[in-house]
């Protein structure tokens, strides 16, 4: 999914002052294609998380904002997320230390750090150049500043249990716009331009595990494009992370991504709209059914369960709705049920030719506008509810089996569709 952030660097300004933390006893690495963290295999449990208030948009940073503010947001959201069982959250830069060690120490979820690696542009030179040459030595130097800098800054910090780099760069090669399109098809892309852009993700991986080599570096790719060209040049990347919008299921991505991958895949962003564009209304159950179908698919493939043995999870997009997303500078304290996509994968309301995805409406809970502050409330759907179930299920449990998961996928399925009634 693609969004704008305003703050095109990591900002200098966040690092100042900024405490770095031991990670004491904690232990993450790969070993045979799955994530372990203190001697245990880990799945990823995981949501993209952020906060905007209603009424603004990319410009807000909550880690701007005072410390009782901050510590007020985490404690409400933080909460409800371990309620449900997520263990781990993806946070762009920005985000202080101190703030990753209060989520890990309150609430036991860990933190995967994402700088966008120039997927919204530069400041080269004094001025903002978007989009970036990633083949241009004066970008290159900018993003490996920014890398190093971001290293600097989170290495050692306790509850820190990944980095990212990017945000489906690859669509950055046709998308010339900050709102999301079409998901392009491969087009004619110069050569050289695609392989530049991976060529400078493996550079920025490179720089990550010189300095910090206790914590995973993966990138962010758009479904799996360039699949061929990433295997090639990001050798030093240790983990794919996906951004993949296919429907109830992924089809073959995990079994392509295995073809040529050959190392441990997550997907980075997955789900599905609450909001059915033909009969004009909210749709919860439908939302919850997609998270049920693409959670059982991303535990199936998980590392030793059968299948394509290359899934260490995944991060659920989103946990509230993004009022903001539709314009992204206008009618932001509206929720715009404009779908602004297509995509056939969705099928309960697609028809072809015309948009079925409505970008402000990804949360799997709802806002309720509380005052003109922008504060709200918020309204947990079906698909909390229903991720609430789907994560006491645990790929890793002694005697798991993918039968055994099938069969308690099954029984979820069937309470969503009995609900639905």
């Amino acid at each position: 999914m693609k969004y704008l952030h305003i703050i095109l660097v990591v900002c200098l300004a966040y690092f100042t002052g900024c405490t770095t933390h031991s990670q004491k006893n904690t232990t993450i690495h790969i070993a045979q294609n799955k994530l372990i963290v203190n001697d245990s295999v880990f799945i990823i449990n995981g949501m993209n998380w952020s906060y905007k208030p209603i009424g603004f948009n990319y410009e807000y940073s909550l880690w701007q904002q005072s410390d009782e503010t901050i510590k007020s947001v985490l404690d409400t959201e933080m909460s409800m997320l371990q309620i449900i069982g997520v263990n781990s959250v993806r946070i762009y830069t920005g985000i202080q230390p101190k703030w990753i060690e209060y989520i890990y120490n309150q609430y036991g979820i860990y933190t995967m750090i994402n700088y966008s690696f120039g997927r919204y542009g530069l400041e080269i030179e004094g001025k903002i150049v978007s989009p970036i040459d990633f083949g241009d030595s004066s970008a290159q130097d900018v993003l490996l500043t920014e890398v190093s800098s971001m290293v600097d800054v989170y290495k050692g910090t306790p509850g820190l249990l990944l980095y990212l780099l990017g945000n489906e760069n690859n669509y950055g090669l046709f998308w010339e716009g900050a709102e999301t399109e079409d998901i392009p098809a491969e087009q004619t892309i110069p050569t050289d331009r695609i392989l530049h852009l991976y060529k400078a993700f493996n550079l920025g991986c490179t720089l990550i595990q010189s300095k910090d080599s206790s914590v995973p570096v993966a990138i962010c790719n758009g479904d799996l494009q360039y699949i061929d060209i990433i295997t090639k040049e990001c050798k030093n990347a240790d983990i794919l992370g996906i951004n993949t919008y296919r429907g109830i299921s992924f089809g073959n991505l995990f079994s392509k991504a295995e073809t040529h991958w050959k190392k441990p895949v997550m997907l980075t962003e997955f789900g599905a709209d609450a909001f059915d564009i033909i009969a004009q209304k909210e749709d919860q159950t439908t939302q919850a059914k997609y998270l049920i179908g693409n959670w059982k698919e991303i535990y199936q493939n998980a590392a030793g369960i059968g299948k394509s043995n290359n899934c260490i999870g995944g991060f659920t997009f989103q946990f509230s709705d993004g009022w903001w997303k539709t314009g992204q500078t206008i009618n932001l304290d509206k929720h715009d049920s404009t779908a602004s996509w297509e995509n056939g994968g969705y099928y309960e309301d697609f028809v072809k030719g015309h948009n079925n995805m409505n970008e402000e409406w990804f949360g799997i809970c709802g806002k309720e506008l509380v005052d003109s502050s922008g504060r709200y409330t918020l309204l947990p759907r079906s698909a909390y509810h229903t991720l609430q179930e789907i994560h006491t299920i645990n790929p890793y449990d002694q005697n798991q089996t993918g039968d055994k998961l099938t069969a308690s996928f099954y029984k979820i399925e069937l309470k969503n569709r009995v609900e639905k009634r």
